[in-house]
């Protein structure tokens, strides 16, 4: 969920954020590309014109407007890239978990002993931290 804010943003990637959601509302509502790339140049310039801007209230005031007119400008039904949440592909393709490797044929281990002999490694350490942490299992436990 990578996708979800979970920080402060700073007021550069308020505006960073603002000048891509203003080129991707222009793009879902220009028809050709002609149409968008002037409507960029336009997004472009308007940023361009308050850039710099040392008044900080003037600034914020600037950043907030921004973000309400892409709020009221933006398109009923805007693109979903296919991969993205909302996409028609998101989640389609789980990634395999980190065991599945194990069961590898050893012929296809022998393709990589660099990499499988550092994992067999990582894996020993990984047990010992745990045992180290939480101790070792009762035999009781299996039934």
């Amino acid at each position: 969920m990578s996708y979800l804010q979970t920080a402060i943003r700073t007021h550069r990637q308020r505006v960073c954020s603002l000048y891509k959601q203003a080129l991707r509302t222009a793009d879902d509502w220009s028809h050709d590309k002609p149409s968008f790339r002037l409507a960029s140049a336009m997004i472009r310039q308007r940023f361009e014109e308050s850039k710099n801007e040392t008044d900080v209230r003037k600034a914020k005031q600037l950043l907030e407007a921004g973000e309400e007119e892409v709020f009221r400008a933006q398109h009923y039904q805007p693109y979903q890239y296919a991969n993205s949440p909302g996409g028609v592909a998101h989640g389609r393709e789980v990634p395999s978990p980190d065991w599945v490797i194990d069961f590898w044929h050893p012929l296809e281990k022998a393709q990589y002993p660099e990499y499988f002999a550092r994992r067999e490694q990582r894996k020993k350490e990984y047990v010992e931290r745990w045992e180290k942490q939480f101790g070792k299992p009762d035999k009781a436990d299996y039934h």
